[in-house]
């Protein structure tokens, strides 16, 4: 199969490969600027980028010590910082297009959203929740691409009515997700292992339901891992891929080398569906972290940053035993013993670090050629 490039709104991506957002810190500016420049679509994670902020460029009187994260929503979701990542992606690709992705659970999301279109976002990119207002988040940046992510062709369906009623428009393209990814998932924890949720039964109804909104790209995403997949993915109607734990293993990848090792060194059976504090099940390796958290010695919880609006300042965070900014901070810091490492099912089968060229050649081209 020859792949085509596709368009998503205005812009034009020339190769049918989106690299999934990814944070606190995993896809930022280098991973993002570096598959744009090689003509997938590069994403920059907005979660977390008070983090980059106090780690890599500036230090100030709003910032707490090193070993914490930044105080409130206004600095965990730094617009500062989002600008700066931006600004360093587009060294690297140039005007290419670059999207933002923004979690519908994240506190501030609206003003996220608009932070994001501020700092250059050519698309924007939703998921985490059913983003109805995700239009009214983005109202004054007309030319900026909406793409929500569902899991569902009911999902789809409500929402092209709600945006269709409140904004008179439609998806500029819809993401696909199935059970099979890193993070948060869509569906409830047991909903996640039935056949009739997988991907691959989820796409042909979505497709369908998207033709009765006229034309937009459908992207399939949660356990595509090679280029058969992708061949498959198209042959079920998919115009694209989203692709995320695949890029963890590339030279340009922002996680920490840590981070890295802990994905590679991992076994099919590490890889677990873990309660979050969001409120989703959520996907990632299986270490002493969980280890703690089953005896009740993980560190404590004291919300400082309020991340995530299900969380409910903590109260979530205590139930389930961690804090997901504390965590995943730490992965991206590389603390081997208390971070939380995302990763989809597929993670397992990561045994190498490739360039994201390499990568993108290998996806496009087939594994040996």
């Amino acid at each position: 199969m020859r792949f085509k490039s596709f368009k998503i709104g205005k812009y034009i991506i020339e190769k049918p490969i989106i690299q999934g957002g990814m944070g606190v810190g995993i896809s930022w500016d280098q991973l993002a600027g570096s598959v744009s420049k090689e003509g997938g679509l590069g994403v920059i994670s907005a979660v977390g980028t008070g983090v980059y902020k106090k780690r890599k460029y500036l230090h100030d009187n709003e910032m707490v010590g090193k070993e914490h994260r930044p105080l409130e929503a206004i600095n965990f979701y730094s617009y500062e910082a989002l600008e700066h990542i931006f600004e360093n992606a587009r060294k690297i690709c140039g005007d290419k297009p670059l999207a933002a992705n923004v979690l519908y659970a994240q506190s501030e999301y609206d003003r996220v959203v608009q932070d994001a279109c501020k700092a250059g976002a050519n698309i924007i990119i939703t998921g985490a929740g059913l983003p109805l207002t995700m239009p009214e988040a983005a109202k004054d940046y007309p030319d900026v691409a909406l793409v929500p992510i569902v899991s569902t062709a009911k999902a789809l369906r409500i929402l092209c009515r709600r945006w269709k009623k409140t904004h008179n428009r439609l998806p500029d393209a819809v993401i696909v997700e199935g059970p099979l990814s890193g993070g948060h998932q869509g569906f409830k924890y047991e909903e996640c292992f039935l056949p009739e949720n997988q991907l691959e039964a989820i796409l042909p109804p979505v497709v369908e339901e998207a033709k009765n909104w006229g034309s937009m790209p459908i992207i399939a995403a949660g356990g595509v891992w090679n280029h058969d997949d992708i061949v498959k993915m198209m042959e079920l109607g998919a115009d694209a891929v989203q692709m995320g734990t695949r890029f963890i293993g590339t030279a340009e990848c922002d996680a920490s080398q840590t981070f890295k090792e802990v994905i590679i060194g991992a076994k099919e059976e590490d890889i677990k569906l873990f309660k979050s504090p969001v409120g989703y099940p959520a996907r990632g390796v299986k270490t002493k972290l969980h280890e703690s958290i089953e005896k009740g010695t993980a560190p404590k919880v004291a919300c400082i940053s309020n991340c995530v609006t299900p969380c409910h300042r903590g109260e979530e965070a205590k139930i389930v035993g961690y804090c997901i900014a504390d965590r995943l901070t730490d992965a991206y810091d590389g603390l081997i013993d208390t971070g939380l490492f995302f990763t989809g099912a597929n993670g397992y089968r990561l045994k190498e670090i490739i360039t994201v060229k390499k990568l993108m050649h290998k996806l496009m081209e087939g594994e040996d050629k």
